[in-house]
């Protein structure tokens, strides 16, 4: 018996789009794979990471933690902080510890439009020279670009765009982990309900470590090295205490290379 198919238009038409349905497919999921906002959910291993740019309050206390614990971290600076004579002392003992150091930008710009994320604010040879200056910056410190490859985008804001602009520049860009409130630590009571107290973000960790799936495995935790003076409850105080209670559960504390590489 011979079966006959009748191939309409339309299912011929269907078909010459697959190969161009393949390459879009092949696109979308190497832009998303260009941006990394987790490592390995098997692993027990946690990337403590700060940012910083013109506050830089908790570093002595931040590194003395750190040190106590004998666990490195991963602190991504702007090139108005590497440039601040202020925290000289800190920069310095941070890299003699052994952490991770990388650029958050230079002049921690806003890249995209807060209400409408894929509105650029920046053109690409803004962003090229910012960043640029950024690990000029770097440099002056003897760290090369090889050995900071991994770039935080400055408010943690950033689109399509930006993450094709730092791959073409070399560098592989990297974000928070979603879950928690720890992000918000920058946050003052002036700011009303957008204001997150300490405890509130320090439980806010754990609940996220007790009902997800994963746990924070492989989590990108991040925190603010410095906040407003207006912020009197300063989250960094709990980092003991946070610390503690994460290796009690046999998470590992690793830098942003020892997640990712």
């Amino acid at each position: 018996m011979k079966f006959k198919h009748k191939f309409n238009s339309h299912f011929i038409g269907f078909m010459r789009l697959i190969p161009w349905i393949f390459i879009l497919c092949l696109t979308i999921s190497d832009n998303l794979c260009s941006q990394i906002i987790r490592g390995d959910t098997t692993q027990k291993r946690i990337a403590l990471v700060f940012t910083g740019d013109e506050f830089g309050d908790g570093g002595e206390f931040i590194r003395s933690a750190l040190k106590k614990n004998n666990i490195k971290a991963s602190f991504f600076l702007t090139g108005n902080f590497y440039r601040n004579t202020f925290f000289k002392n800190i920069i310095q003992r941070l890299i003699d510890d052994g952490h991770y150091l990388g650029s958050h930008s230079d002049k921690h710009l806003l890249y995209c439009d807060w209400d409408n994320r894929d509105s650029l604010l920046v053109t690409r040879k803004d962003f090229e020279a910012d960043l640029q200056k950024s690990y000029d910056e770097l440099a002056r410190w003897g760290i090369s670009k090889d050995k900071a490859h991994y770039f935080l985008p400055p408010y943690e804001w950033y689109n399509d765009s930006i993450v094709e602009w730092t791959k073409q520049n070399g560098l592989q860009l990297v974000c928070f982990s979603a879950g928690t409130r720890s992000t918000a630590d920058y946050t003052y009571p002036e700011m009303g309900s957008r204001y997150a107290d300490s405890r509130d973000i320090f439980n806010s960790i754990l609940d996220f470590e007790k009902t997800s799936a994963s746990g924070l495995n492989g989590f990108i935790l991040l925190i603010h090295i410095g906040t407003d003076p207006r912020r009197k409850d300063k989250f960094y105080h709990l980092l003991p205490d946070l610390l503690s209670q994460m290796k009690s559960k046999s998470y590992e504390w690793v830098r942003i290379d020892e997640l990712l590489d």
